[in-house]
Parts: C-alpha cells; structure tokens; sequence
C-alpha cells in the first residue's frame, strides 16, 4: 500500500510538473524573430516553468534508469552438417569442417531490458537473446550478472530472462490503453554502444500493424500492434523501456523503419500489456498460451466495406481458416468473406484491435463476435482455441557442461595444454615460465577479450591467493572449483611472439 502511495505521489509530481511547465511555455512566442531580438531578460516565472519541465523529464530518468539493463548475447560458432560425410578420415571431420562456407561464425548481440520484479525477472526482446549461448546483464551501477533465458516468443518479439543476486530496482509497469497520440515519452535504453541513454519524443501512432509491420515478425500467428514513437529508437535501444510522463512503462522498444538501420524517425514499441501477459504465461505455464479464433484474417479495404455494406472502411476480414475443418470459428457458423466489426460489444477496426482484444482471454474461453455478411449484420461465439506451441523456445537447459581434456570451460571458457619442450626452446621461456598455453578462448567467455590464443601462457595464479605456480590443467582446474560465480581471479600470464616476451596480470570474473 505504502509503495502504491508512493508511486501515485511521484507520478502526480512528475505530470504536475511538466504539464505546468508546459502550459506557462506554450505561452511564449519563442518563434517571432522579432521578439527574440527585443525581448529583456526572462522573468523569474518564465524560468521556473522551463526548469518544471525539464526536471519531469530529469526526475522520470532517475527514477526508471536504475532498473534498465545492458544486455550481451553470445551465439557460439555453428557447424554445418559435413559435406563429405564417408569421405573423411574418422576423427578429422571437425578439422574439414572449419573450413565450409557454410559455417556460421560467432556473433555477438546487445540490447536493453528491464527488470520486472525485484527478484530478477526482466523483460527484453526476443531477437536480443534469440538462440544466444550466453547471456550477461549489466546493472547501472556496472555489477554483471548471468542470465537465463526463461522463455521466449517469437510471435510477438518478447522475451523473459532471469538473475540472480538480492533484490533488485524495478520498473513501475502502466497501461498503454489509456495513453494517448501527442503524449510526451522516453525512451531509454543502450543505442549503439552508449550506456543508457535516455531520449525523448511524443506518441506518434498507436495500434501500428499493416502488412509491411507485421512482416517484422515471423508465423502466421504474429500478433502486431505497435506505439509508434518519434523518440530516437537506434540498435541497441531494442528490449528497453518506453515510458510515459508518470514514470510507467508503456512499451518495449524494439524495431525501427529506416532504409539505413539507423533512426530517421520512426521507432516502434510493443505494448507493455501484451507484453506483461507473455510474460506471465511463460513465467506461469512455462510456454505462451496464445488464445487463436481459428482465422486468417486482413484489414478492411474499401471495396470490401462496400461489399459487406459498411458505412466506414473499418473492421477485419476472414479470408479463410485455419486449421481447414477445425477452425473455432468455422465450427460457430463463420464464413470466409465475413467481416468482423466487434468483439464483446467493443468495435474493432482493424487487425491490431482484434488481436489486443483476444489476446485478453484465455484458451477455452467465448467470445462474442459480430461480423457483416454482405449487408446483413450477424452474430457469433466462438470458443477460443489454443495456438500451437511450436514457435516457443522455452527455458535453456542449466546442465554443467561436461569439459574434454584440457578444457577449462564453464568458469573461464579456454583450452589449454602444458608447454612443451619444443614450444619452451622456440621462444626461450625459463623453467618457471613453463605453465599452462592457452590454445582457444571460447567466444564470448569470461576470458573472451583477456586471454588470447597460442601466444599467452599462463604462469601463476596469484588471486585468490597463496600465490602458486600452474603447471597443469589440474592445478588451473583445482584454482577455479573453489570459486564461485562472480568471483574474480587473478593470473600471471606470459605472452610470447617471434618479437620476443612481455608479462601481463589477467583478473577474470568466472561464471557459468
């Protein structure tokens, strides 16, 4: 109760303040040349409504900035399927296989989320995490976590993924229902490699979802209904928060029209009610329970308004069903043709309408549905179905990984080997410096960017100490089982190249 009150007290300061300031600037002809030039100085009362209006904004980043993440997402390298499978020696198909074409190459992705509940959960979009090995959460005040992937839904961009660690800043979640077209946002989140960066723009649409939108998402059940914004949305923003004047979240962040990939304008965002209720599914049942009519369905045109006896060219149009013999609708008493104009007594005007509508019930409930039939208005429910699951990547799998010989993985992600003799005589190393080389460094490890291969060898751990000599992957092995995710280590490392030698300490953060 005390933290309800509390909320609506700030978001009644922060919209007090700004729409104050707002009216008393919207009285200024800041734009005539002419009083630009002659005017005095502004007066205290001026000043002061500029000042209101500027600390809404500075007061509603300060309040959402801490629970908004830097998101990292590794994909390891795939290797394709082997072209010349029977014509390889065993045991040298990996050795083929690096150099196919087809192979994909390691990559890296970053984003924004935010945190949901003070337990870690935080929501994001699917294409930040999307078949990612490896994710890592940075907070604001630059402490870095592990994350897992809950789940994920492809249908409408959403994703939920968790950390673990205390209790965490949270975001307030509103209801973009109620807002409307002109309202002042902010977006926030991490663009093109800047650390939560904060802009500002006004709603420049809601419930964007033609056909060149809906292309953003895959399969036939992609629900697309988007906040248009003007708020400068770049790569990078994608999973952040976009908030209204009272400090709620309204949105996430996730796509913009561009012909060069950066902003030019136009960002859109998903509503944060479809999103909460993914969320909520995945959390709860483990997958998205994704309610379906059983239709395939299009915004009206004006010939089809004219067909079906419209006096608006509003509504959605059943162009068939799906599946064919067992659509819900179809065993109500629905045609192709027909042309829905409401759901439950609420209009519906386009594609978008309709889905945010369903999306509210669940799977085994009715719906009342009043469609057009060339002239003639009729009336039907229909008994909702649930979408198939196939599209849902659910919870990626905590298991250790099981680590061959001379592999170090899990806490710091490299393999390594004893220096050999020959290795030893070739860059003139002491007996002391005859430790451990690294020969791979998984990409986007702990060590990924630190250590680096077949030129480093690792000599000493010297944190946590005693500081000890390694001479195996034993003695490395034996250092990392005592420690902890998130706990840091110290190494002494050698690095050798036909240049000659030079000596570096490496702290590496191990996790998972």
């Amino acid at each position: 109760m005390a933290l309800s009150i509390a909320r609506a007290r700030f978001g009644a300061a922060v919209a007090g303040a700004f729409l104050g300031g707002l009216v008393v600037a919207s009285s200024f002809d800041l734009t005539r040349l002419g009083h630009a030039q002659n005017a005095g100085k502004p007066t205290p009362q001026e000043v002061k409504a500029l000042a209101d209006q500027s600390n809404a904004f500075v007061a509603i980043a300060e309040h959402v900035t801490p629970a908004v993440v830097s998101i990292e997402a590794t994909r390891e390298a795939r290797a394709a399927a082997p072209r010349n499978r029977g014509r390889v020696p065993p045991g040298m198909e990996e050795f083929f296989q690096q150099f196919d074409p087809r192979r994909q190459a390691p990559s890296e992705a970053s984003g924004s989320g935010f945190i949901v509940t003070k337990d870690g959960y935080i929501l994001t979009n699917n294409h930040v995490v999307e078949d990612a090995d490896r994710v890592n959460v940075t907070l604001t005040d630059h402490r870095v976590f592990k994350a897992r992937v809950v789940g994920r839904d492809p249908t409408t961009d959403v994703a939920v993924i968790k950390i673990d660690g205390g209790t965490f800043p949270t975001v307030t979640i509103g209801d973009e229902t109620g807002a409307r077209i002109g309202e002042w946002v902010l977006a926030i989140g991490n663009p093109l490699g800047l650390d939560f960066t904060v802009t500002a723009g006004i709603i420049s649409a809601k419930g964007r979802g033609g056909r060149e939108l809906r292309n953003l998402l895959p399969g036939q059940y992609a629900i697309s209904d988007f906040i248009q914004t003007d708020a400068a949305i770049n790569p990078g923003n994608s999973g952040g928060p976009l908030v209204n004047i009272r400090g709620e979240v309204i949105g996430i962040n996730g796509a913009i029209a561009s012909p060069t990939g950066f902003y030019t304008g136009y960002g859109f965002a998903i509503p944060i009610t479809l999103a909460k209720g993914v969320m909520d599914d995945i959390v709860r049942f483990g997958k998205v329970r994704r309610p379906v009519l059983g239709i395939a369905i299009d915004d009206v045109s004006p010939e089809d308004a004219q067909v079906a006896g419209l006096k608006t060219i509003a509504g959605v149009k059943v162009g068939g069903f799906n599946p064919p013999d067992d659509s819900p609708a179809e065993k109500a008493g629905m045609e192709a043709g027909d042309i829905i104009v409401a759901v439950d007594g609420k209009p519906v005007d386009r594609v978008s309408t309709l889905q945010r509508i369903v999306r509210r019930h669940e799977p085994g409930e009715t719906v009342a549905l009043d469609v057009m039939r060339y002239g003639t208005r009729k009336s039907f429910k229909v008994r909702l179905a649930e979408a198939p699951a196939d599209e849902l990547t659910v919870a990626q799998s905590d298991a250790p990984e099981v680590s061959p010989a001379g592999m170090v993985t899990g806490k710091l992600g490299i393999t390594v080997e004893p220096v050999t003799t020959d290795f030893s005589r070739q860059f003139n190393l002491t007996g002391a410096q005859r430790g451990l080389r690294v020969t791979d460094v998984a990409h986007g490890s702990p060590a990924y960017g630190k250590l680096f291969q077949n030129g480093d060898v690792i000599t000493e751990i010297i944190y946590p100490g005693p500081r000890r000599p390694v001479r195996s992957a034993a003695d490395l092995q034996k250092a990392l089982d005592s420690l902890k995710n998130g706990d840091v280590i110290s190494l002494f490392v050698v690095t050798v190249s036909p240049q000659g030698q030079s000596t570096r300490v490496v702290n590496i953060r191990v996790g998972d």
